[in-house]
């Protein structure tokens, strides 16, 4: 090539077209029902909560804004029995459901086979009935004389619930016991559900990989099942704690004035004692400490990936 010859020309870069405003707006209104339905429904009322909880007054003579923040610490003080019994509560269904619902989770996802959307009605199935009708069956159930209270008197199981003082000796009703079955019978699809999604994602060629390095079935378990599966056990602990430590139907039902929840409190005092602020801070205070569990069990359970 000749000094005087021009360098060949570089072929012209493809024209990058950016994506016009309108596209780009595209996924912001798709949000925008979901931003106002949380801001209707969730941010104005915790707004309205707060202010509530910081007011003094009467219902006849009118609630006022003070800042009366003392009204944190008195409804603390005063019912804090409450609280540790609705976390002891709430922490004992939870257990309960986990000890349950895990090996079910893990039939229905390896063992079930054809029958295993018939499994998934079944464990749905309490849905289809009202949740008050499912707690007043448990007091049927667990009725003075009946056949729960006959066959645990026979295994002499009353006598040790009674002597850690969850039930009676002779009866189980308006006992913690009570007040715990209802809480782990009425949360426990909460447990499976999320259990058996993180299990039926699992791989079966990582079993068999195990079983051809000579793993026994508990080293399986241990080493390969249950660390992939932590995260349905995370959501599934959630999914349960956080909805019965607030409860206050089985209280209310299952249970006796000894076995009061913190939501039997809130429901009181907003619908009988009408004490609005003390009713608003109960519910502060008792998502603040739910809020504190939550995160420092997510911290520790070592797992970011929640199903």
């Amino acid at each position: 090539m000749s000094v005087t010859e021009a360098p060949p020309a570089h072929p012209a870069k493809a024209e990058v077209r950016k994506p016009s405003t309108r596209r780009r707006l595209v996924p912001y209104w798709l949000l925008l029902p979901g931003i106002l339905w949380l801001l209707v429904f969730f941010a104005l009322p915790m707004v309205y909560q707060a202010s509530t909880s910081v007011q003094t007054g009467s219902l006849e003579k009118g609630f006022q804004v003070t800042w009366h923040f003392r009204t944190y610490w008195d409804a603390l003080a005063d019912y804090y029995p409450q609280f540790v019994r609705s976390l002891l509560y709430a922490g004992t269904a939870t257990l309960l459901c986990l000890l349950l619902g895990y090996p079910l989770a893990y039939l229905i996802a390896f063992k079930a086979g054809r029958w295993r959307n018939l499994a998934l009605v079944l464990v749905v199935a309490p849905f289809f009935t009202s949740f008050l009708i499912r707690t007043l069956a448990w007091k049927t159930i667990l009725a003075d004389g009946g056949a729960v209270v006959d066959v645990l008197n026979t295994l002499h199981v009353l006598d040790v619930t009674a002597w850690l003082g969850w039930t009676e000796s002779n009866r189980v009703l308006a006992t913690p016991m009570a007040v715990v079955c209802g809480l782990t019978y009425n949360f426990l699809p909460f447990m499976i559900l999320p259990l058996y999604t993180s299990l039926e994602r699992i791989d079966g060629r990582l079993h068999e990989a195990a079983s051809d390095l000579y793993a026994t079935p508990s080293t399986t378990f241990r080493k390969v099942t249950l660390p992939l599966s932590m995260p349905g056990v995370v959501s599934g602990t959630l999914l349960t704690f956080i909805p019965a430590s607030g409860d206050y139907v089985n209280a209310e039902l299952l249970g006796s004035t000894d076995t009061k929840m913190v939501g039997s409190v809130i429901q009181t005092q907003f619908l009988r004692v009408l004490d609005y602020p003390t009713a608003a801070a109960l519910s502060f205070i008792l998502m603040a400490v739910v809020l504190l569990v939550v995160t420092v069990y997510i911290r520790r359970s070592g797992t970011e990936d929640l199903v």
